[in-house]
């Protein structure tokens, strides 16, 4: 049997302990100034000069609720606010400055003034927020201008109609299931440990606020073809009759393409030709300019030619390919947690240290792992050149842990012989809550739309680990008809279906080796094969641990030990190329929590590399 039974049994998770986190922090941190968090314009590819942002102090307040989960939706304001919170860290991270876990019984209010902000005749005020976790009602002046269900995706308000001409107040009533629901929240738990990570709740992204006229730009949807050409852009609109202009400029500035026309329709598509388009690669990430005026409005956005697919290499290999070029995937999972901000990174600067660091060790590739990510992130792999594999994020009931973990450890022949498309199988997986499938295919396709338009994603996760995995071969379908313009990994791990571009396997317990497609081929589907996981060395850094045991595989007690077997390990994976590899993940990029099998620390003060 090719399986590392004492490696498996030394890093098999016990239940989760309640210890205390060791606080640590980060230099981005260390440095917050609260009246600068988070500053930068937060929507990279729909850029208006004028806006506001709203990030700072607000009041807040935790109330007890026995029927928080009913209420949320039409609940008075507290009279007794508890204090300051720094938004928008959440109330369970350190740089918010409450330090409170917001429990399912509970609902969490956020209050602020808009001061300044006054309806506009012609105009409309826009209220946005990047994420709040999970369920929000959100009021102005008392009126209530909308509600929103859904962790990690970014939404707004339209306030207009509910201001006046004095001081303007802004008040948020969230609630947040946790784990006790079967809502999409990634690897948060409310009883952390392990795998599992601090629960967070509440606002946990940038809230901001800007003008726009009657008729104004809404979304684009941002379509480059490199082999033909050609740049098409559906512009969505607020409503028809004004006049657009789309202006594309090169690096340089310079006006390489143009187009005028009336919008008869608020929904509009628009095809410019451009000669000999400068591709964007990994070494050169070549991005575009565009200017998009509709009638007073004007926006500012970018764009990059590329392509990139499953396709055969002169030998007759499935590669992954960018530019229709062989590129071997060399990725690291990315959890994208901070000690003191959680899901939210401490500052641009935190956000562009990990990239960085993942280029200066020679890795082309970040898989966002089971999280959306601040829209500014993508924005910076865009023109950093930094691959991205992008997760779906997780959600529904606990797995069985027989199911999802112990029998894929342990039987490897169980990766291709258990289904995905009945009720028994979708409880096995924790897919059993109808109200879950639905919310995952909407937010799925969300998503897709979301970073459709980023060079720099090159790949869809559908599934992870069975972890709420449903019908995977027609998810990975109903995907790609929202995007057929690059490859998808149906089920990352094991129960593959034979769907997707890839067989996307996790090897933390075998030798490494390219496993034969029979699932595929029995589907009819080539695919290229690609280790998904693999590696998790441990090596934990005295003074920048969160506690005092570890969670990973093969723990070394001194960075050199740990950096030489990781060499080895990168070295007989790289060697995998000449048997067909066409990518890989290593576990993991940083530390977090428990798990100490980062390439650095959790707070990002030691590079074990160097």
């Amino acid at each position: 049997m090719d399986l590392d039974l004492k490696r498996v049994l030394a890093a098999k998770p016990g239940e989760p302990e309640d210890v205390e986190l060791t606080p640590l922090t980060t230099e981005w941190g260390d440095a917050l100034d609260v009246a600068h968090i988070l500053d930068e314009y937060p929507r990279p590819q729909l850029v208006r000069d004028e806006w506001t942002n709203l990030n700072g102090l607000w009041d807040y307040a935790i109330v007890e609720s026995s029927k928080a989960s009913d209420l949320w939706m039409q609940a008075q304001p507290p009279i007794i606010w508890d204090g300051s919170i720094c938004v928008p860290f959440s109330p369970e991270a350190a740089l918010s400055g409450v330090k409170k876990s917001v429990l399912p019984s509970q609902l969490l209010w956020y209050r602020r003034t808009l001061d300044g902000v006054s309806h506009e005749e012609g105009k409309r005020t826009l209220l946005h927020f990047e994420a709040v976790d999970y369920a929000c009602a959100c009021y102005v002046n008392g009126v209530q201008v909308g509600t929103h269900v859904g962790g990690c995706l970014p939404f707004s308000f339209d306030i207009t109609d509910a201001l006046n001409s004095k001081s303007n107040m802004v008040e948020l009533c969230v609630w947040d299931p946790s784990e006790q629901g079967t809502q999409l929240r990634g690897k948060q738990r409310l009883r952390r440990g392990n795998m599992w990570y601090t629960a967070q709740s509440g606002i946990w992204q940038t809230v901001w606020m800007e003008t726009v006229p009657n008729s104004y730009v809404c979304a684009l949807n941002i379509l480059p073809r490199l082999d033909d050409e050609m740049l098409e852009l559906v512009i969505e609109t607020s409503q028809a009759g004004e006049t657009l202009v789309v202006e594309v400029t090169d690096a340089d500035g310079a006006t390489v393409a143009t187009q005028r026309l009336v919008a008869n329709e608020a929904c509009v598509s628009v095809m410019l030709q451009l000669d000999h388009p400068h591709a964007w690669d990994v070494d050169d990430p070549y991005l575009y300019g565009l200017r998009v005026a509709y009638g007073t409005d004007e926006v500012k956005s970018y764009c990059a030619f590329r392509t990139v697919g499953v396709e055969l290499d002169e030998e007759g290999v499935l590669r992954f390919c960018l530019n229709h070029k062989p590129l071997l995937v060399r990725g690291l999972l990315d959890q994208g947690y901070w000690p003191d901000g959680l899901m939210t990174a401490p500052s641009d600067e935190a956000l562009l240290f990990d990239i960085d660091f993942a280029h200066t060790h020679g890795f082309n590739m970040l898989r966002k792992h089971i999280k959306v990510e601040s829209r500014r992130w993508y924005w910076h792999c865009d023109r950093m050149g930094m691959l991205v594999w992008q997760d779906m994020v997780s959600g529904g009931g606990i797995p069985a842990e027989w199911t999802s973990a112990n029998t894929p450890t342990l039987f490897r022949c169980s990766w291709s012989m258990r289904g995905d498309k009945t009720v028994r199988q979708w409880n096995k997986f924790g897919a059993g809550d109808a109200a879950y499938r639905e919310e995952w295919q909407r937010t799925a396709k969300e998503t897709v739309r979301l970073l459709g338009n980023h060079p720099c994603v090159c790949a869809w996760v559908v599934f992870n680990e069975s972890w709420g995995q449903f019908n995977s071969a027609e998810m990975c379908a109903m995907l790609k008809e929202e995007d057929s313009s690059r490859p998808y990994v149906a089920t990352s791990g094991w129960y593959d279906q034979g769907a997707g571009d890839f067989l996307a396997v996790h090897n933390y317990f075998r030798s490494m080796r390219v496993y034969p497609d029979k699932r595929g081929r029995r589907a009819g589907s080539a695919r290229a094969f690609l280790l998904d996981e693999f590696g998790g060395l441990t090596c934990p850094i005295e003074g920048h641990t969160s506690v005092p045991t570890v969670y990973g595989y093969d723990t070394y007690e001194d960075v050199p030990t740990w950096r030489a077997a990781l060499e080895d390990l990168l070295a007989q994976v790289d060697a995998l190329w000449d048997d067909g590899l066409a990518g890989f993940v290593y576990t993991q990029l940083s530390d977090v929590e428990e798990e100490t099998n980062g390439l650095v620390t959790y707070d990002r003060r030691v590079d074990k590399l160097a």
